[in-house]
């Protein structure tokens, strides 16, 4: 079957010719049918085309196709790959939480390319006129389903794909690799059964043989990580001798360096014929690699993969691995997920690996069985060979999974309360049966009936009312005389910044009556549920205790202070060396969790309050010192160039403003970028609080009312301006400061010798420091 016989008008949009066996079982159901379609079909037997064939029969259908990748990286190499759409007219758009989103770009796109944390996000916020573009989908393919069983990220794939059917019912093409519970899937999305496929591994391009091999564990962990190394080695040479290709999985990316590094230094003693050293080709060809390690060690036919490095040198690793002039691969997981990278054997040295947030965690099962799928090369070999390498308390665990496969399970009821009160915030479920509707809409629901005991389904309703009465008695939530349900303002705070609802409920503590200081904001963010399962390591803990020498760090574990530990370090721009290896996930997370709490801040405390945790926020990010957080709101000045412009005496866009051009050359900057950061500086609110004919004496028993006018000459901005008299709090208002305001002040006569009026300027959404004048009343 010829694509071009198929899709005349599509034919450029595939990589090959002809459709495959499995692919031409799929196209009746996808291009005769409107229903949804589920499919389970092996790795490397060119699902990816299912794909390709539902997003084509969309753009005929002149409809809009989502494309839901299982990870960040993948939606990035979809965009290179999908060129072939662009070369047709169509237009595909990457909408990824690293990229800032171009709302009129996304709204006339054909394709969207999404992961499915950022298609939850567009779907809470679909009536925003910013992320108005999802209800315009008509066809939506989720690759590899099952991550509907992944911890955490499970549940959030499940809510969005039940939320997006309820807000523009799109067709669903669901595509695994590794789906022993096809049918329950198909039952989930309403697929019929001319539309449900379970290709078996008779349809594997290459037959697989897997198993488990142990080794001696030991008592040191890092000694053990090369006795597993050693023993994938042993189990990838026989191939490697023979001209085959090894793909060996590890748990980090530093990993994927050092084990590369000393493979190469065991397969040379094992005299393996390996490398490319005498091609002087290849070698010249190796001198586009920008990673100087990675260079040395591809001309041995051994290199490294992992999102860490440039896509430059990605790419050029994963051609020479296809041609076959690099032998021996050490990757992380993400080359498992959709990079066509096949292998004649592989091998999965660690089946743990250390997560910044979560500690040492198992690798999921379903990732085992995707990584092992890699094996065999369709067209170079007959049979491909999978091995786990495990110790002997957890082979049996393996063989197992090996021999029995896995079903997919719901993850929702784990995170049933956040995320019923996600759709309860969106104003979607107004009552408890609202809610056991909705419940009916998700997979968990179809796995509670196939297994009821399991999902507690003998009182599911209890259990959902149960649920409710906890939301309510935690504020989350409010009924009405009619047992209607809403949500509340801290329920929407909640659901907007994604938050754990123990983190929320910390976070409107903070809001109390007294002001947070900057030690109370980082304790509250270092406490937060989403930080629970963070470890501090034996060898951490003096790098940490030297960070936090003489502070309270109230009642927070050893996790917490390490968090704690990193955001000081990174607010200051010096982040202990033996803490970095997990500071850059804390800080990301922990910026999200600062830019919640300003807005919890903003919401139930004061716009003062508010713009300390957005100042701290800025600091976290850029490792910028406190009287110079303030240059990080100038657009194009991150933290290098604002701590080269503090050093010259330039710390506030006020500053900018008066040093010019000129004094911005002087500090150091190309005239070009001085004229960029000095038209941004002025973009910015620049405050001056005129007194008028403010007294300097009143008489006792006496009172007046004077205008204080609080001018901006600089950029519009929403402001909170509060007046003090001696340190106690006598006006605060929330203004959208664009030229003036006048703040009318009362003078009284009071029992006290003087009076000090502040009147305090503060922008709860730019890390700029508040501006505040004093002046002082005699009573006499």
């Amino acid at each position: 079957m010829e694509v071009a016989e198929v899709l005349p008008d599509f034919a450029d949009a595939f990589a090959f010719e002809e459709f495959n066996r499995m692919q031409r079982e799929t196209v009746p159901a996808i291009l005769e049918q409107e229903g949804n379609v589920v499919a389970s079909a092996p790795t490397a037997s060119g699902k990816t085309a299912i794909a390709e064939l539902a997003i084509c029969k969309c753009l005929d259908d002149g409809g809009t196709a989502l494309f839901i990748a299982p990870m960040r990286a993948l939606t990035n190499e979809k965009e290179g790959e999908w060129d072939r759409f662009e070369d047709l007219g169509y237009s595909v758009y990457v909408v990824t939480g690293e990229r800032e989103l171009n709302p009129r770009r996304a709204r006339r796109a054909d394709i969207l390319v999404m992961t499915p944390e950022k298609v939850d996000s567009a779907t809470r916020k679909h009536d925003s006129r910013r992320y108005d573009f999802v209800t315009d989908v008509t066809c939506c393919v989720i690759d590899e389903v099952h991550l509907l069983d992944a911890d955490r990220r499970g549940s959030v794939l499940e809510v969005t794909i039940s939320r997006l059917r309820r807000l523009c019912s799109p067709r669903i093409v669901a595509l695994s690799a590794t789906m022993k519970n096809v049918d329950d899937v198909a039952a989930w999305l309403d697929a019929p059964p001319e539309c449900t496929f379970e290709f078996g591994d008779d349809y594997r391009p290459v037959d697989l043989e897997t198993g488990v091999k142990t080794y001696t564990h030991g008592e040191n962990a890092f000694a053990d990580k090369y006795r597993r190394l050693y023993r994938a080695l042993d189990l990838a040479e026989p191939h490697l001798r023979e001209d085959g290709q090894a793909l060996v999985f590890v748990a980090s990316r530093q990993d994927t360096v050092r084990a590369a590094e000393k493979a190469r230094d065991e397969i040379a003693e094992r005299d393996v014929p390996m490398g490319a050293r005498g091609d002087y080709e290849f070698h010249t060809e190796s001198e586009r690699l920008e990673n100087e390690t990675l260079r040395n060690s591809a001309l041995d036919g051994v290199a490294f993969h992992h999102a860490g490095l440039s896509k430059n040198d990605r790419d050029l690793t994963e051609q020479w691995f296809k041609e076959g002039k690099i032998e021996l691969l050490f990757s992380t997981s993400t080359l498992a997920w959709g990079v066509n990278l096949p292998a004649r054997c592989v091998v999965i040295r660690d089946t743990k690996y250390h997560d910044p947030l979560e500690g040492e965690v198992d690798m999921s099962p379903l990732d085992v069985l995707q990584m092992l799928g890699r094996a065999g090369r369709p067209g170079y070999d007959d049979v491909g060979y999978g091995w786990v390498v495990a110790d002997s308390q957890e082979a049996d665990k393996y063989r197992r999974l090996l021999r029995e496969g896995k079903e997919i399970e719901s993850r929702l009821a784990e995170s049933l309360d956040s995320h019923l009160n996600a759709e309860i915030a969106m104003g979607t479920l107004t009552d408890l049966e609202e809610v056991m509707a909705w419940l009916e809409t998700t997979f968990y629901y179809v796995r509670g009936q196939s297994d009821p005991e399991a999902y507690g389904f003998p009182d599911l309703r209890g259990r959902v009312r149960d649920c409710l009465e906890g939301l309510v008695e935690q504020g989350f939530v409010e009924t009405g005389d009619d047992l209607s349900i809403e949500a509340t303002p801290l329920g929407v705070l909640a659901s907007k910044y994604y938050l754990r609802l123990e983190t929320a409920a910390r976070f409107h503590a903070v809001c109390g009556p007294e002001e947070p200081d900057e030690e109370a904001l980082l304790r509250a963010v270092a406490a937060a549920a989403e930080f629970d399962s963070v470890s501090a390591r034996q060898s951490e803990r003096d790098s940490i205790n030297a960070v936090l020498v003489g502070r309270d760090t109230g009642d927070l574990d050893a996790g917490g202070r390490k968090v704690l530990a990193v955001l000081s370090g990174a607010a200051s721009g010096s982040v202990p060396a033996e803490l970095r290896s997990d500071a850059w996930a804390i800080r990301r997370n922990a910026t999200r969790l600062l830019s919640a709490l300003r807005a919890f801040l903003d919401r139930f405390a004061s716009p003062l309050a508010a713009n300390r945790a957005r100042r701290l926020e800025a600091r976290v990010e850029n490792g910028v010192a406190g009287d110079a957080v303030g240059l990080t709101a100038i657009d194009g000045v991150g933290p290098g160039r604002a701590s080269k412009l503090a050093k010259e005496g330039i710390a506030t866009p006020g500053d900018v403003a008066d040093a010019g051009v000129s004094g911005l050359v002087e500090a150091g900057l190309s005239e070009s970028v001085a004229e960029r950061v000095l038209e941004g500086a002025r973009s910015l609110p620049a405050i001056e609080i005129e007194w008028g004919e403010f007294p300097d004496r009143i008489e006792v028993k006496k009172n007046d009312v004077r205008d204080v006018t609080v001018r901006n000459e600089g950029g519009p901005a929403r402001a909170g301006i509060s007046v003090t008299v001696n340190d106690v709090e006598m006006t605060e208002s929330g203004t959208y400061l664009r030229s003036e305001e006048a703040v009318p002040v009362g003078v009284f006569g009071a029992d006290e010798d003087e009076l000090a009026y502040t009147v305090r300027v503060a922008f709860p959404e730019l890390p700029l420091l508040p501006i505040s004048e004093t002046r002082t009343v005699a009573v006499v």
